[in-house]
């Protein structure tokens, strides 16, 4: 299902991308647990230990030979990399600014989805979609503000815009490959290509493999099965019932979700501004989930 087709969208779909959104409110803080490890080694055992699970899945889903599977794979594949370069940066961009910072450029994703869509790939997009776009991003800068979210040296902020970029085009490219392929087997070629593309980045950057603390095995652990597995399993799949800029949207769940796991793990008070910052995204990602794009080119 592209961003292109004017449909409302499954409630079930959209219920399984803002659930798995929200498990990736525990990304940020696993990612700083698992130090020493290097951003592109976090992204390596991530999908490394991600890819076993995601395989099994993938056997099981799998179904006689369909046309167009082979393309939609090497789409999957794309999208991995544009994986990889997300992660990267984002990865990279929490060592040289602030949690807050580093997500709150991220969630621009959604904007570059929709400049997309429009541009070339001829949605036509409601003036109630718009709407909610800006709702969830004054919402976004709202909850990053509230947490302590500064321009710092410019370093960080501009890996996260860039990751932004990398998140754009690879939630584009997803709903892409979901045209043809089920969510284990699109998943599947997602974490495969990530592996393969951390590992050899790792590997020419000189980044260390071993020598880590429980602590950061741990996290990393619960990075490859919570988020890679749990929470990437319920978005592939629900990005296969919504449309791409929906999708987007759903995805900017996760600064909340970091708001409400501070709350419950770590004691963290919720401010006024906080609270203000969570209703602005939720009703935003409302107002589009409500506003499917108007018939355009197909």
């Amino acid at each position: 299902m592209d961003g292109t087709r004017a449909e409302t969208p499954d409630p079930r779909g959209l219920a399984a991308l803002i659930l798995g959104a929200s498990l990736l409110g525990f990304a940020a803080m696993l990612v700083r647990w698992a130090a020493p490890a290097g951003p592109l080694a976090v992204g390596f055992y991530r999908m490394a230990i991600a890819l076993p699970p995601v395989a099994w899945l993938a056997w099981r889903a799998r179904g006689t030979a369909r046309a167009g599977v082979g393309r939609a794979r090497l789409w999957a594949g794309v999208a991995g990399l544009c994986f990889v370069g997300d992660l990267w940066m984002w990865h990279s961009a929490l060592h040289h600014t602030s949690a807050a910072n580093a997500t709150l450029l991220v969630t621009l994703a959604p904007i570059w989805v929709a400049v997309v869509s429009v541009a070339w790939l001829g949605a036509r997009l409601r003036r109630r979609f718009w709407l909610g776009v800006i709702l969830a991003l004054a919402g976004a800068l709202v909850l990053g503000l509230a947490k302590g979210a500064r321009w710092g040296t410019g370093l960080g902020e501009l890996l996260g815009a860039l990751a932004s970029l990398a998140y754009g085009a690879f939630t584009l490219v997803l709903g892409r490959a979901r045209r043809d392929l089920s969510a284990p087997e699109a998943l599947f070629w997602v974490v495969l290509c990530c592996t393969a593309g951390f590992g050899v980045l790792g590997s020419a950057q000189g980044e260390a493999f071993s020598g880590y603390p429980a602590r950061a095995w741990w996290a990393l652990a619960g990075l490859g099965l919570g988020v890679q597995v749990v929470a990437w399993w319920l978005i592939t799949w629900g990005m296969g019932h919504v449309s791409t800029n929906v999708g987007a949207m759903g995805l900017m769940t996760q600064p909340v979700a970091t708001v409400i796991l501070g709350w419950l793990l770590l004691g963290e008070s919720v401010r006024p501004m906080q609270g203000l910052g969570t209703l602005l995204v939720l009703a935003g990602i409302a107002a589009c989930a409500f506003a499917p794009p108007a018939a355009g080119k197909a």
